[in-house]
Parts: structure tokens; sequence; C-alpha cells
């Protein structure tokens, strides 16, 4: 393992932000891993791990410490009768996962086609789109104790999952570094679609309730969602500088009744409804309708940054700044938050 000093980080995020690390190495394996942690630990140094880069933001001073990026590949597929074990090492790209296990028929990961970044990322943030998560299929997740550098392994139920988040979010997040992730998929099984605006794009092409289960339904799947995808530039696409985001900078709010009904309240003057969708006994209302309705529409621009032409949650790099991206953020918490009397919590990790 080689540790490389004054590295550029824009390069290694889809924002393209941030200034230089200090200390920069690539993880090839677990033993890197240690190695690395083990180095800084000696040379008192702060450490930072990277994935894909899509969801993370760096400073303009850039990162005084380590920043591991995890580079460890390696996919193995293990027939277990009507489900098949898929354990992916956490530096392989999501979206290769997503289209060989489609490849071989499986389900359960098929409406996450298309998000960028990493296996390791995704049970941190509990990854999600169109009614599938991540946590409907994780194993379990394999991760080095970043005090001791011992392996671990949890359990689904040990990773406590919740709505974008998880136990590596949250209490744990600077803990453990996860290595790897196994998912149980299920062969032979019909794609669920949960989402009206998915079951409309697989609609407009083809005649899904006749379609085979297994590859040809969940191809039809995946193809009407990298579309969507696309159509709000959602898939990192160099000629598409709408691209240049981190995806949703907002989560969606997820409130107890009480609180809808008083932001309805509050909106009763709007002259249209608020949006929203069950989330067990709360209510999830699109953070994107909250961000457009206090005055910040898709298109929007501040010097250079602004708002995608193509989803009011993603915030767009223009060549400006982090310093610039953030106080747009703050700008556009602070609008909601006066409007609704809600305050939208951020997606991205933020490295200062």
């Amino acid at each position: 393992m080689t540790i490389q000093a004054n590295i550029p980080l824009a390069a290694f995020t889809t924002i393209g932000l941030g200034g230089t690390a200090r200390f920069f190495a690539a993880c090839n394996s677990d033993a890197d891993l240690r190695e690395a942690l083990s180095h800084a630990r000696r040379e008192h140094l702060r450490v930072h791990i990277l994935g894909g880069g899509s969801n993370t933001i760096f400073a303009d001073e850039g990162f005084s410490g380590l920043v591991l990026s995890m580079a460890m590949t390696g996919v193995e597929f293990t027939d277990r009768g009507t489900h098949v074990l898929v354990r992916a090492a956490a530096g392989e790209p999501w979206d290769r996962i997503v289209e060989a296990s489609i490849d071989r028929g499986l389900s359960g990961l098929e409406c996450l086609s298309g998000i960028p970044g990493l296996v390791g990322a995704t049970p941190m943030q509990n990854v999600g789109a169109y009614g599938q998560e991540v946590a409907d299929t994780i194993l379990s997740v394999e991760a080095v104790d970043r005090s001791s550098l011992q392996s671990v392994t949890f359990s689904k139920a040990e990773c406590r999952f919740g709505y974008r988040t998880s136990r590596f979010k949250q209490e744990d997040s600077d803990r453990f570094v996860i290595t790897g992730v196994a998912f149980s998929l299920a062969t032979h099984a019909r794609p669920s679609l949960r989402y009206p605006e998915l079951q409309r794009a697989v609609d407009r092409t083809v005649n899904f309730n006749t379609m085979e289960s297994g590859r040809p339904a969940l191809t039809a799947v995946r193809d009407a969602v990298l579309r969507l995808r696309r159509s709000k530039s959602m898939v990192v696409d160099p000629a598409d500088p709408n691209t240049r985001s981190v995806g949703s900078f907002f989560t969606n709010p997820v409130v107890p009744p009480a609180t809808f009904h008083a932001i309805e309240d509050r909106w009763k003057a709007g002259g249209s409804p608020i949006p929203h969708f069950p989330a067990g006994s709360s209510v999830k209302i699109p953070a994107g309708w909250l961000v457009e309705r206090a005055g910040y529409p898709k298109g929007f621009q501040k010097g250079r940054v602004g708002v995608s032409l193509h989803h009011a949650l993603a915030l767009v790099n223009h060549g400006g700044t982090t310093a610039e991206l953030l106080t747009l953020a703050g700008e556009i918490e602070d609008a909601v938050y006066l409007r609704f009397g809600i305050r939208l919590e951020r997606e991205p990790v933020i490295v200062q």
C-alpha cells in the first residue's frame, strides 16, 4: 500500500468540489485497511473513509488527515435454492452488482438501478429508491473495528436500519469501516412495483402483466428506472452538467400526523394539497415539493451553484465552491422552515 501526499479531492467526488488531502491511500484489501489505520494512529492523523464520492462533499480547505479510498473488489454468488447469497466487497461499484444480479434473474435490487457509489456505502444510509431499500435484502454486513482492527459481522437486525439511516451513520458513524455486504436475493420472483411513477414508466414500453418472471421482468424494471433517473439527471453523465451533484441533498421529512396537519394549516393559502405518503404510523412529505414551494424552483441558480434543472432535491456545482454550495443549502433550509415550520435534513456527508 502506498500513501500519497497532497492529492486533489474534487475528482474523487461526483459533485467535483473540495480541496487537497494531506495524505491519500487506496485500500485494495482488509490488510491494506488495517495497515493504513495503524499508520494513522501512529502519526495521530484523522481518517476519512471514501467510497465512490457520490454522497461526499469535501471542504474547500481540503482534509488535513488521511483519506482512505475503499478499492477492495470481488463478488460471489452462492445458490441456496429459492434464494442466492450475493457477497460483494465494499469497493465494488453498486450498479455493477445490480446489473449482475438481474442478469442472473435475481430480484430485490432492480429498483436501485443507476444509483452511483460503491457497495460499502449502501448499508450506511440504507440506500433506497422507488419502494426498495437495501435493508430489504441485506443478510449481513462485514466491517473492521477502527479501534481494535478486528473483523466483525453484523446481522441485518444488528445494523438497525431506518429510513436512510443505520447504526453506521448514527451511533457508530466513526467506529466501523464496512468491508463487505451479503445480500439474499430471490430466484424466479416477480418485481413489485410500489411507485405509480415507476409503474407508468414500465407500462409505456412493455406489457408487464404478461412478461415472464425473472430476468425479462427484472430487465424491464431496470430499464424503466434508468430512464427515470436519467430524466432527473440522477445517473452520472459527464455530458450532463446537472449530474455534478450528490443526488438528493435533503431527505424526505417523515413526521407524525399531528405535525403534518400543522404543516397543512400553514399551507392553506397555497391553494393545492400537500403531496404525502404513509410511512408506518407517520407521514412522508416530498422534500423537493417543499424546496420548490419555499422559493427555489428547478433551475434556480445563485452564483456558481444552483438547483438542478430536473430535480429540486439536487444541488448542482456550476464551477463554484463548497462554501457557496453550503450557503445555498442553508438558505433553502431556512426558507423551508419559515414557510412550513419544518427543518430539512441533509443527506450527504460534509467533510471538513
